[in-house]
């Protein structure tokens, strides 16, 4: 071999983590598992309706549906062990929101108006927090070591912390519904910025 070896960091700072991998979309007709999964359900070229998630598939009458529960409600009925109304939607109109695996080749972000086809949901891949115009509310990922936190809600805008850092302070989701379910104020984390994706 000869010359040097290539350096794996020469394209990003040494501060940035690698993004999280992107959510992927795919019918939840294929074989994947469904129970407390993210869902989106809706009709080709009508559109589609977030928040959501679901239960195991029922068959009735030799049809399959699938129990899709508003998420703040399935939170509700996991942490409190209550039952809660979920309606039997036909599989063939429930999408499944998935990990997706890393792009192979990690290029300039897309910007801009973005078209998708009406055939199917579509997601937009990860945004770094310090790109989003407003972060209250929204899914956020945390990468911090290589490892992806998920099933994260931002509770505040980025503010300047007490380090000097600009921050967001995150809580579990299970905590950020319980917030709206109970009025009990959420556990939360300071987390700068650099470390944080829109989801």
């Amino acid at each position: 071999m000869t010359g040097p070896l290539p350096d794996p960091f020469a394209d990003q700072p040494d501060w940035a983590p690698r993004p999280p991998r992107p959510l992927t979309v795919v019918p939840a007709t294929e074989r994947v598992e469904l129970r407390g999964r993210r869902v989106l359900v809706g009709l080709p070229g009508l559109g589609w309706r977030g928040d959501l998630r679901a239960d195991d598939r029922v068959v009735q009458n030799a049809r399959t549906y699938v129990p899709v529960i508003p998420e703040h409600e399935w939170y509700r009925a996991e942490a409190d062990q209550v039952e809660v109304f979920a309606p039997l939607v036909p599989v063939e109109r429930v999408w499944v929101e998935t990990v997706g695996s890393r792009p192979v080749a990690e290029g300039e972000r897309e910007t801009g108006i973005r078209l998708v086809s009406l055939d199917g949901p579509a997601h937009r891949p990860p945004t770094p927090v310090f790109e989003a115009d407003a972060v209250t509310g929204r899914r956020v990922v945390h990468v911090e070591g290589g490892l992806e936190h998920r099933d994260l809600r931002a509770v505040t805008e980025t503010y300047s912390g007490a380090e000097g850092d600009i921050c967001v302070r995150i809580t579990p989701e299970v905590e950020w519904y319980r917030w709206a379910w109970r009025g009990q104020s959420p556990t939360t984390l300071e987390v700068p910025v650099h470390l944080l994706w829109v989801e």
